[in-house]
């Protein structure tokens, strides 16, 4: 199961059987608001604080998942699940009410991917049958943790990124219909210096293409194998930057197959707000689970690369002026009518 030096084939090629994607009203304004399972009006969700709010939109994703999966939470036998809020405390709290093993990951935005990959590990591996993961976010609770509270209203450079408020999850089983995990390429901590929390797509960046060539190189194959290879969260300045470093690499990607979850979410034409574009736990999840598999369902793509990238800083790790560890998480995903 082990190809090369970091990626996981799943010969048994684990199926997403469902999943629940959620998002707020921002989100509901975007391109991919179809794609979406469920949208609310209201930034607040109906609760008393942000924070709530997120943990209720993870609640419903997942609910939605395993409805649409015809399973009852017991059938469930493992969660995994991470998000930005200290120690994970929107998962954690959505986990006390799932009543489900669950298993805390924290990879930043690069959760989404790091927890497909374990879930489908655990079926493939047939240490589990039915496996959930999620992911969620929320714009104005990240905001507070990691730059300034949105009362604030503190001007941003255009470098900036625009947190998704949202949540989604996918469940996964050994066998039925729909779209399979074939493999996962997991990525190293890369660091290139760079401090700037409204600049996270150039410190992403490098992560991202590390893990792609690493799976490149892996599986012994090329880009033009996949229909779609999309990014987490680099918005458009790590983007940019991500194509010029896989040059670096002798690994040019076509701009009809490389694309970024941050970019597609949001129209940056007509909503000039989200700066560089979107960013996230919820960018990448959202985007993968909504519009990206509905996609492979229509028959548009046979064959995608989900690459999450995610900063692994920390309210404490920046007030003592250190540098933004990044990593990137590698799956891909393929479907036959």
């Amino acid at each position: 199961m082990l190809k090369g030096h970091q990626t996981w084939l799943f010969d048994n090629k684990p199926v997403i059987l469902s999943t629940g994607v959620v998002g707020g009203p921002f989100e509901a304004e975007g391109p991919l608001a179809e794609d979406f399972s469920l949208l609310h009006g209201d930034i607040y969700v109906g609760q008393k604080s942000f924070e709530k709010a997120e943990q209720k939109m993870l609640e419903e994703a997942c609910e939605i998942a395993i409805r649409d999966a015809g399973l009852e939470k017991t059938d469930i036998q493992f969660f995994f699940s991470g998000d930005l809020m200290n120690q994970d405390i929107s998962s954690s709290f959505t986990a006390r009410t799932l009543a489900v093993p669950y298993l805390g990951i924290f990879g930043a935005c690069s959760a989404s991917m790091e927890g497909l990959a374990m879930s489908a590990l655990l079926v493939n591996s047939r240490a589990a049958r039915y496996v959930l993961c999620g992911t969620s976010s929320h714009n104005a609770a990240v905001e507070k943790q990691y730059r300034y509270p949105t009362e604030y209203g503190s001007q941003k450079p255009p470098t900036a990124q625009w947190t998704v408020t949202g949540a989604a999850a996918a469940l996964l089983g050994p066998e039925g219909r729909g779209p399979k995990v074939t493999s996962a390429t997991l990525g190293r901590v890369v660091d290139m210096g760079l401090s700037d929390p409204f600049n996270m797509g150039a410190a992403m960046a490098p992560a991202a293409a590390d893990t792609i060539t690493a799976h490149f190189r892996d599986r012994n194959i090329r880009p033009e194998e996949y229909d779609l290879i999309a990014t987490g969260d680099l918005g458009i300045v790590g983007h940019d930057i991500l194509r010029d470093l896989l040059i670096k690499h002798r690994m040019g990607i076509s701009e009809k197959i490389l694309t970024d979850c941050g970019l597609l979410i949001y129209d940056r034409e007509k909503t000039p707000l989200v700066m560089a574009g979107a960013s996230g736990c919820a960018c990448s999840a959202t985007v993968t689970y909504g519009h990206i598999l509905n996609r492979m369902k229509k028959g548009e793509l046979r064959k995608v690369l989900i690459v999450a990238t995610g900063a692994l800083l920390s309210p404490i790790s920046y007030q003592q002026n250190e540098s933004i560890p990044c990593i990137a998480h590698a799956v891909s995903i393929e479907y036959e009518a």
